[in-house]
């Protein structure tokens, strides 16, 4: 009886969004890709965080590679603004659930050690294979700052 019950209870939601809401809303998701970091880095974090004010409960995924990981090296600031420390701006966003990650290849081409990122970064072996991914498998919104 307890299922019927809850199994209506769906579907009364459902129906009853579908009715009056369109469609029932999932969670937005997007990927920033983020190649460049003397281009793009503060441009992206402006970004990110007018993003998460406006939707602050998008699920957003930095993901880095090439010269775009320098931003996230410990002591790194924006060349055209030293005044600017990447370190604090990253950090309010993680704080708010936004996840960075660094591609492996470029660590590896770029002969740079994990141990050099300031922050608590997460590390993926590709950056272009995880965009895809997160594109093709768990359909985040693309978005190149």
């Amino acid at each position: 009886m307890k299922l019927v019950l809850k199994l209506l209870t769906a579907v009364t939601a459902v129906t009853a969004a579908l009715l009056f809401g369109g469609a029932v809303q999932a969670q937005d998701q997007v990927v920033y890709h983020i190649d460049n970091a003397e281009m793009q880095a503060t441009k992206g974090l402006r970004n990110i965080r007018n993003h998460l004010d406006v939707a602050p409960d998008t699920k957003i995924v930095v993901v880095t590679h090439a010269e775009g990981v320098d931003f996230l090296l410990e002591g790194a600031k924006d060349k055209k603004n030293p005044n600017i420390d990447y370190a604090p701006l990253v950090s309010a966003l993680k704080g708010r659930g936004v996840r960075f990650e660094v591609c492996e290849i470029t660590l590896k081409n770029r002969n740079i050690d994990k141990k050099a990122f300031s922050f608590d970064a997460d590390f993926t072996p590709s950056g272009v294979v995880r965009i895809g991914q997160l594109q093709s498998r768990e359909k985040f919104a693309y978005i190149k700052p």
